[in-house]
């Protein structure tokens, strides 16, 4: 029986940790969830005072369904917050909500980071359709032919198009939340333990991304291995 024991080294550790950061930003969202702000103040509200003032009046906040489903979208210029967050008054929802506010500030003053993200969207969604049919395809011929596994290096390359998004999010998460905690403490939304609840769910979330990140280099790698293997 074949042990592909670089799996086990390379990519289970970073599996582990991917999911260790999910049940640590859950965990940490649920427990800010129950502390309740001093001003009352609703995830969809603050939202909406980040944004104005930032000056963006024309972006719009929604109600999406979900859990954590929180995201800004610059095609539709709208900020859709989930129920947990859109009328939550909870010092979570106020972190979250200005969160995404913080992209949409992102957006508007051209974040060059999640400008080079948006721009290989297409590249890095066609790349992960074709990359595993193009590295299981080479490694399958290459007992044919020494040059098929070309083809299996090419779907690697297509591969790395996901990690180089991975690599792009990293920035563009962390400054979001910066941006945020800052406008969150400008504008008196928050304080003192509030603020620190608000910040430690953010940190959390933050840790998500580096975990996806780690994931996407380490199958990387063990792809690269596998590869590099039949080569030889």
């Amino acid at each position: 029986m074949f042990f592909d024991w670089t799996y086990i080294v390379l990519v289970m550790p970073a599996v582990i940790f991917s999911l260790w950061a999910s049940v640590k930003v859950n965990s940490t969202f649920k427990k800010y969830s129950s502390v309740r702000p001093l001003s009352g103040m609703t995830g969809a509200e603050a939202a909406r005072r980040v944004l104005d003032a930032n000056g963006l009046y024309n972006v719009r906040i929604e109600r999406i369904s979900g859990n954590l489903t929180d995201h800004f979208d610059p095609r539709t210029n709208v900020i859709r917050l989930s129920d947990s967050v859109y009328s939550a008054s909870s010092t979570a929802a106020i972190g979250v909500a200005a969160h995404e506010a913080g992209h949409a500030i992102q957006y508007a003053k051209g974040y060059v980071p999640l400008k080079l993200r948006n721009a290989i969207i297409p590249a890095t969604n066609l790349g992960s359709r074709l990359a595993m049919p193009l590295i299981l395809l080479g490694l399958l011929f290459s007992s044919v032919g020494q040059h098929f596994v070309y083809v299996a290096y090419a779907g690697i390359i297509c591969f790395a198009l996901s990690t180089v998004f991975q690599l792009l999010t990293l920035p563009t998460e962390f400054n979001a939340s910066r941006r945020a905690l800052a406008s969150i403490e400008n504008a008196g939304l928050l304080y003192g333990q509030d603020l620190d609840g608000a910040r430690k769910v953010l940190s959390a979330a933050a840790m998500t991304y580096v975990a996806a990140l780690a994931v996407s280099i380490m199958q990387l790698l063990h792809l690269i291995s596998i590869v590099g293997g039949r080569r030889r």
